[in-house]
C-alpha cells in the first residue's frame, strides 16, 4: 500500500479535497470532516510544509487550472441555457395566447350552434345563417326519423322545415326576415333538440352530411358549366341599344350627300412623323370609347391619327358617328375591310380555310349539344369573331399601311388612361412587336395555347416561353417587312388547317409568328383582366396607361363586372341624342 502524501490543513480546506486512506479515496464534504480526519490520522498542522512540487501536483499548472475553470463554467452554462430557453418559449406562448384571446370576440362563441333557442349574434345575417343551419339538420333528421319509423317526428320536421323555408325565402339579411321568423327559429330549435335526443347517431349524421356535400358539389359543377355556356353565349350577342345605334347611324349616313361623308385632314394619314393607331372594330360604341379616351388623355391631340377599319355592315354607322363626333384636333379615317381586294382566299390562308367544307361543318353543321352544360366546352371556339377578317387583319399591317414606319395596335375593348406617345420612344431592340408579357410562375406560357404533343410545335418552341397580350401592341413595320412577318404567319396558318397546332383565335398564331421577336414592355402600360378577373388591385388599374376588358364580361354587356364599368362609361356621353334615343344607359 502506498504511503499517502501529507498535505497542509489550509490547502485541504481550501480545495474541499479528498481524504486518502491507503489506496482508498474518500471525498471530504466540509472543513469539519477534514479536521476530524486529521485528528484520527494524528497529523499535526504545524508539521506540514507545502513544496512547489506538492502545489503543482495538487492544483496543477496555472494553464490547467484556467482550463478546468472554463470547463466548469461551460458545464454550468449548458445546464442553465435550456431552462432559460424553455422559460422564454413558455413566456412567448403565453403572450401569444393572451393576444389571441384579446382578438377573439367571446360574445360570438357558440352562437352558430343550431341547438340554441335564441340567436344573439349581432351580425346582420346571424339569424338567416342560424335558420339555414337548422334547415340542414332538419333534413338530416327527417331522413333518419323516416328510416327508424318515427313518423310523427318525421312529419313534425317536414312541417317546421316548410315554415322555415317560407320565412327565409330569398332573405340574405336579418332585416329582410318577417317578424314571425324568430318564433319559428325558436320552435325549430326545440324540435331539433327533441330529434337529437331520439335520433342522434354521429356515424349516420356524418354519412348524410357527406352525401349532401357530394350532391351539392355535383350541382355546383353543373351550374358552373351552364354559367360558362351562358356567359359565352352572352359574349357573342350584341345588346339591343348598340344594335339600334348602329342601325340609326347607318340610315342617316346614307342620307348624306357624298361630299359630306369625307373626313378632314386626310393629308395626315400617311405622315410618318405623327402618332398612328390601328383600330379594327364592328362596335361603334366601343370604338368611340377607345378614340375618346386616347384623345382626352393625349398631350398633343393634333398629332394623333386613327386608322379605323370595320366591316360592310357597320361601315356607315362608324363613319356617321365620327362625322357627328370628331375626335377634337386629331385625325380619323374609316375603311371597309371588304374594300381590300388583295385580301382574298388565294392570298390569305384563313379566308381559304373559312371557305372549306370542314370549317363550315365545324361552325354551322356540327352536332349541337342537348344540354347547356354539355355545350360549354367548345362554345368559345365557335365565336363569330373567329370568322371575321377584322380579327386577322392585324397580321397584314404593312399591307394596309405601306407608308408608315410604326403603328400602335389597339383592341376595341380597351380604355386609354394616359398619354401613349412614350411608346413611340421605346427602343424595341430590333424586335417587331412591343407587348406586355402575361406569364406568371406557371400560367400564360406557350404550353397553355399550343399543342406541344405535335412535333412541329415541340421541336420549334419552348413550352415555358412567356406569353404576351394583344390589345395594345407597338409594331415596327420596317422590321416587319425585313423579317417577312406576314410570310411566317402564313406558314403556320397553313400548317394548322386541321386545327392540330392550336384552336381558333389570333393569339396562338401571334405567339408563333412573333416568337423571339417581341420586346417586353413595362406592365404598367397595359393591365389586363377586367373582363374576367374580379380581384385586380385598384391601384394597379389606376396606374395603368391602358386597361383591357379581355374576357367575356365586356363593359357594354349586362354581364360586365359592375366595379370595372365606370372606367369605360366615363368616356360615353349618355345625353347624346343617338345614345339616349336607343336607351343606352349606364
Amino acid at each position: 500500500m502506498a504511503r499517502a502524501r501529507v498535505m497542509p490543513l489550509v490547502a485541504l480546506c481550501a480545495l474541499a479535497a479528498f481524504a486518502v486512506t491507503g489506496a482508498q479515496v474518500v471525498p471530504l464534504d466540509s472543513s469539519k470532516q477534514v479536521l476530524d480526519w486529521s485528528r484520527q490520522s494524528n497529523i499535526k498542522p504545524q508539521n506540514f510544509s507545502l513544496t512547489e512540487e506538492d502545489r503543482l501536483q495538487l492544483l496543477g499548472r496555472p494553464e490547467e487550472v484556467t482550463h478546468r475553470k472554463l470547463r466548469e463554467r461551460t458545464r454550468v452554462k449548458k445546464k442553465i441555457e435550456p431552462v432559460q430557453q424553455d422559460d422564454e418559449a413558455l413566456v412567448k406562448l403565453e403572450n401569444a395566447g393572451i393576444e389571441r384571446s384579446k382578438a377573439v370576440d367571446s360574445a360570438v362563441l357558440g352562437k352558430y350552434s343550431i341547438w340554441r333557442r335564441e340567436n344573439e349574434n349581432e351580425k346582420a345575417d346571424s339569424k338567416v345563417r342560424l335558420m339555414r343551419d337548422q334547415m340542414i339538420m332538419a333534413r338530416i333528421y327527417s331522413v333518419l326519423a323516416k328510416s327508424r319509423d318515427k313518423l310523427d317526428l318525421y312529419q313534425d320536421l317536414l312541417a317546421r322545415l316548410k315554415e322555415s323555408q317560407r320565412s327565409l325565402g330569398e332573405a340574405t339579411a336579418d332585416a329582410e326576415l318577417p317578424k314571425s321568423a324568430s318564433e319559428r327559429a325558436k320552435a325549430m330549435g326545440q324540435l331539433l333538440a327533441k330529434a337529437r335526443d331520439q335520433l342522434y347517431d354521429c356515424k349516420a349524421i356524418t354519412q348524410r352530411l357527406r352525401a349532401m356535400l357530394q350532391s351539392a358539389d355535383e350541382q355546383v359543377r353543373s351550374l358552373k358549366k351552364q354559367s360558362t355556356f351562358l356567359s359565352q353565349l352572352a359574349a357573342k350577342t350584341i345588346p339591343n341599344g348598340i344594335h339600334c345605334l348602329s342601325m340609326r347611324l347607318t340610315i342617316d349616313y346614307y342620307l348624306l350627300s357624298p361630299e359630306k361623308r369625307k373626313f378632314p385632314k386626310s393629308e395626315n394619314l400617311e405622315n410618318p412623323d405623327l402618332y398612328h393607331y390601328a383600330l379594327f372594330s364592328d362596335n361603334v360604341l366601343a370604338a368611340s370609347v377607345v378614340v375618346n379616351s386616347t384623345i382626352m388623355n393625349a398631350k398633343e391631340p393634333e398629332k394623333h391619327v386613327f386608322h379605323l377599319v370595320t366591316d360592310k355592315l357597320n361601315f356607315g354607322a362608324m363613319n356617321m358617328w365620327f362625322l357627328l363626333n370628331p375626335p377634337g384636333d386629331a385625325t380619323i379615317h374609316v375603311e371597309n375591310v371588304d374594300d381590300f381586294k388583295w385580301l382574298n382566299s388565294s392570298y390569305c390562308p384563313v379566308l381559304k380555310q373559312l371557305e372549306s367544307a370542314a370549317m363550315k361543318e365545324y361552325y354551322f353543321k356540327a352536332d349541337r349539344p342537348k344540354t347547356l352544360s354539355a355545350g360549354s366546352s367548345n362554345m368559345k371556339y365557335r365565336n363569330p369573331k373567329y370568322l371575321s377578317m377584322l380579327n386577322h387583319l392585324r397580321f397584314y399591317l404593312p399591307q394596309v399601311y405601306p407608308k408608315l414606319n410604326k403603328i400602335l395596335f389597339l383592341d376595341d375593348d380597351i380604355v386609354v388612361q394616359k398619354d401613349l406617345t412614350g411608346l413611340w420612344e421605346v427602343d424595341l431592340n430590333g424586335n417587331v412587336n412591343g407587348a406586355v408579357e402575361t406569364c406568371g410562375e406557371s400560367f400564360h406560357r406557350f404550353d397553355k395555347y399550343l399543342n406541344f404533343s405535335n412535333p412541329n410545335i415541340a421541336q420549334n418552341f419552348d413550352p415555358n416561353a412567356c406569353g404576351w397580350a394583344y390589345g395594345m401592341n407597338m409594331f415596327d413595320l420596317e422590321e416587319w417587312k425585313k423579317k417577312d412577318i406576314t410570310g411566317i404567319y402564313h406558314k403556320w396558318q397553313n400548317m394548322n388547317e386541321n386545327r392540330l397546332l392550336w384552336k381558333l383565335g389570333t393569339l396562338p398564331p401571334g405567339l408563333l409568328t412573333f416568337y423571339k421577336l417581341t420586346h417586353p414592355l413595362d406592365k404598367s402600360w397595359h393591365v389586363l383582366g377586367l373582363g374576367y378577373n374580379p380581384s385586380i388591385e385598384r391601384s394597379e388599374i389606376d396606374n395603368a396607361a391602358v386597361v383591357h376588358y379581355n374576357g367575356n364580361m365586356k363593359p357594354w354587356l349586362e354581364i360586365a363586372m359592375t366595379k370595372y364599368r365606370p372606367y369605360w362609361t366615363k368616356y360615353i356621353n349618355y345625353e347624346h341624342t343617338y345614345v339616349r334615343g336607343c336607351k343606352i344607359s349606364r
